[in-house]
């Protein structure tokens, strides 16, 4: 198990400002873990260094068109759940779903606690009872538990699932999806009836704000199921001995890349080791971006399945012309 210290303690040797066997001293620690945190907020805004995207659920409200995301937010989910040790076992999904990053609160749970891997929860079904690993070791009875999502820095896709027909009635096979339009400010600006009544959402525009993001529908929706994609935030770490759970890769990039940034407080690399150091940096990231970095998919459908001029019933918010 690898925890933020070794990572600390290898840049600091990697730059020579350790000695093999040494450990560094609370200060130092502490000035290279904080250096780390920083760096992962910084990876956060780099698109093709996040490995994951998350899957934002939530069910939108009869007349309601803007919900909040984040700490503290209107969009999040409530279960029932154990923890023993890192593993969570979950009962019950009664609200929201579940999704890689979310913080967990409630009665005796650790402060800090995040979803940090899947485990037999990970099914078909995204509210799926099992198991998932969590980043604070403990020991939790059952309890209803709430979890809610980190403010998305943007928003790159969506789709809304429709459950029932026009007459409430559950629609055969789960329901069908509709594509969601992705708007910016000035999009949103051009639509001259906010306050349209729809069957469901055609399109919304997110703010993303400081510390809570606002999501905006559009048109004013009767129901849904919204499905929203993001970049996952990557998660700062609690304490120096939380445990790393990352793809393969993504240690020695923290590695090297806290070695290049720790390198101007101490001033002992010769220049050999700044080449060195600059080099295995560049190139862990490089690495890794290539991995991420996915070309964009044309999406194709069979002629059959297409009946008409358009893939989905939107046409009804116009009419049909």
């Amino acid at each position: 198990m690898t925890q933020p210290i070794d990572i600390i303690s290898r840049a600091l040797k990697d730059i020579g400002a350790l000695e093999a066997g040494e450990t560094p001293a609370p200060a130092d620690a502490q000035d290279a873990f904080d250096m780390l945190n920083d760096m992962l907020d910084q990876w956060s805004n780099e698109s093709m260094m996040v490995f994951y995207k998350t899957e934002i659920i939530f069910t939108l409200t009869a007349g309601q068109t803007q919900y909040t995301i984040g700490p503290g937010g209107q969009i999040g989910g409530t279960i029932t759940g154990s923890i023993s040790g890192t593993t969570l076992t979950v009962t019950d999904v009664s609200d929201g779903a579940i999704a890689l990053g979310m913080t967990i609160t409630g009665s005796g749970v650790a402060a800090g606690t995040k979803i940090v891997r899947f485990g037999s929860g990970a099914g078909g079904n995204v509210n799926s009872d099992g198991t998932y690993t969590v980043n604070i070791s403990q020991t939790v009875a059952s309890t209803t538990i709430s979890a809610y999502y980190e403010r998305p820095l943007n928003i790159n896709s969506a789709f809304v699932r429709i459950n029932t027909n026009e007459n409430g009635q559950p629609i055969l096979n789960g329901g069908l999806d509709y594509p969601i339009t992705i708007l910016n400010l000035e999009n949103y600006e051009l639509i001259g009836l906010k306050t349209l009544n729809g069957p469901w959402p055609r399109a919304l525009y997110y703010q993303p704000s400081e510390t809570l993001g606002t999501i905006t529908v559009w048109p004013n929706p009767s129901q849904g199921e919204m499905h929203i994609f993001s970049d996952t935030l990557f998660q700062r770490f609690v304490s120096i001995n939380d445990e790393i759970v990352i793809p393969q890769g993504y240690y020695m990039a923290l590695r090297w890349c806290l070695a290049q940034r720790l390198m101007p407080m101490y001033g002992k690399a010769s220049t050999t080791q700044i080449q060195m150091i600059n080099g295995f940096a560049n190139h862990a990231k490089a690495t890794i971006k290539r991995t991420n970095m996915r070309p964009v998919q044309v999406a194709r459908f069979e002629d059959t399945l297409i009946v008409g001029k358009r893939a989905d019933a939107g046409w009804i918010l116009t009419g049909g012309f």
